[in-house]
């Protein structure tokens, strides 16, 4: 164990130097660029680039299948939700539903981690997105003939979780594969632009179908819907780098990730902020049913304005994130915005009239998506690659693995003392979050940008005019 350490220690520090190697002479060769009169019109340019990363062909591909795709999932999401609460009424098993769904999430990234950082993340993906297929297939079959119950529905959640502790981090380290370094801020904010489109599009048209002819057929059109992204995925023609030949083992190759997260200060931030509103926030939507029948008294119907209200908020904010073209400024923008979340979600969860709380959930959506997708730009940006897919893998060990520990904590409370007010208690853990990340990003700051530079990803301030990290 002692050697294991060593070793991973050592290529540590070796990834380490050659970053800062690397810094030091891109702020060698790239002199001090002079102010002209483009600098002007820089808004201008930043609003008819908001879909640049469109122009590569495997990007177009992907898009539009996994359009197609989401607004399928969002339907599944929110008919399944209905069907638990239908069928029992009860918070705490929303709240088990939910923690079924996403814990194997939790388990399972390292080694999804790992894998896309060895395999073909191209061939990860096919797979997993056809594996996803069948179960949707397998829950519309179950739903429609009525012999659904609610243990089945935790069974085939707890598949299609373990299916997406592969899938998440190879399909996110995938955009760097489709676009490059150039683009990948614009490819993280369109990915996410399209995904919450899609919770737009599909939560509503979920609380329609549901109402009209029920959840299974909302799961059969998600099993087909499946079908546009695998064709997308195996339409690409990419060409890959070619990677270092991996010696060590897996399990070796796991802790050398683990090792760089808990190394690296800002990595290590962004990713406790994260797996903070994941534990105390985020599980606002998992109590959204009860919002919406008992609180709010709008059903099937208002459960999909108020899902839907929170998706065209989070598209707001994935949007404001692809006018941008520069890393400067990101981590604020990361502080401020969870702070606004929380703030938001506090006021959610104090009103009783439905459209009001219809409007709250937009800015809700707007912030929460605007912190979630600049933390994915910065973490993968500041990542090397051949340790990206580790490094997501934690990233969805924390967002999305801590989220079913969440669910679950906030249907138990919540049978206890409301929804309203465990709603609420979520919005101030995500303040209190914002606070202390705000306090300790200027220790971390140069780190930050040294990485980046070292990377071809900084923006805005010349790479010459970063001092060096003071020796530790």
């Amino acid at each position: 164990m002692r050697s294991l350490e060593l070793q991973t220690s050592s290529r540590l520090e070796a990834s380490y130097n050659v970053c800062v190697t690397e810094s030091q002479t891109i702020a060698k060769k790239k002199p001090n660029r002079p102010v002209t009169s483009a600098d002007g019109n820089r808004s201008v340019i930043q609003t008819s680039a908001m879909f640049r990363a469109l122009r590569h062909r495997n990007f177009q591909l992907f898009f539009g299948g996994q359009l197609i795709s989401l607004i399928g999932t969002w339907m599944q999401t929110v008919a399944q939700s209905w069907l638990v609460y239908r069928m029992t009424g009860s918070a705490l098993l929303l709240g088990t539903v939910g923690f079924a769904s996403q814990i194997p999430v939790f388990i399972l990234a390292p080694l999804g981690g790992m894998l896309a950082d060895r395999r073909s993340r191209q061939r990860i993906v096919i797979a997993t997105q056809t594996i996803s297929m069948l179960l949707a297939f397998a829950l519309a079959a179950l739903t429609l003939t009525s012999v659904i119950t609610v243990w089945e529905i935790m069974v085939l959640a707890v598949l299609l979780g373990a299916v997406n502790a592969f899938d998440i981090p190879a399909r996110q380290a995938f955009l760097m594969d489709m676009v490059g370094r150039e683009d990948l801020m614009n490819a993280i904010a369109l990915n996410s632009s399209m995904f919450n489109g899609a919770r737009v599009v599909g939560p509503a048209v979920a609380g329609i179908l549901v109402a009209w002819i029920g959840e299974g057929w909302c799961f059969f059109a998600n099993a087909i819907s499946y079908i546009a992204v695998i064709v997308g995925l195996l339409l690409m023609k990419l060409t890959f780098a070619k990677r270092e030949k991996v010696t060590a083992s897996p399990f070796e190759h796991i802790v050398e990730g683990f090792r760089f997260v808990q190394r690296t200060k800002p990595i290590r931030a962004l990713l406790l902020l994260l797996g903070c509103i994941s534990l105390f926030a985020l599980p606002y939507s998992v109590l959204m049913p009860i919002f919406a029948d008992r609180i709010l008294h709008g059903g099937a119907r208002g459960f999909g304005i108020l899902m839907g209200s929170a998706g065209l908020g989070a598209l707001g904010g994935a949007l404001t994130l692809a006018m941008r073209t520069g890393m400067r400024g990101l981590g604020r923008w990361i502080a401020t915005s969870c702070a606004a979340f929380g703030t938001a979600l506090i006021a959610f969860s104090l009103s009783r009239w439905f459209w009001l709380s219809a409007i709250l959930l937009v800015p809700v959506g707007y912030s929460v998506m605007l912190q979630t997708s600049a933390s994915n730009t910065l973490l993968q940006a500041m990542s090397p690659d051949k340790l990206r897919g580790r490094v997501l893998a934690v990233y969805s060990m924390m967002f999305m693995g801590m989220a079913p520990i969440g669910a679950l904590l906030a249907g138990a409370v919540a049978k206890h003392i409301g929804a309203p007010t465990t709603v609420c208690l979520g919005g101030i853990g995500a303040i209190v979050g914002a606070i202390f990340f705000a306090r300790v990003l200027p220790q971390f700051r140069v780190e930050a940008r040294e990485l980046l530079i070292a990377s071809g990803m900084a923006a805005g301030q010349p790479p010459e005019s970063i001092p060096a990290r003071p020796p530790s």
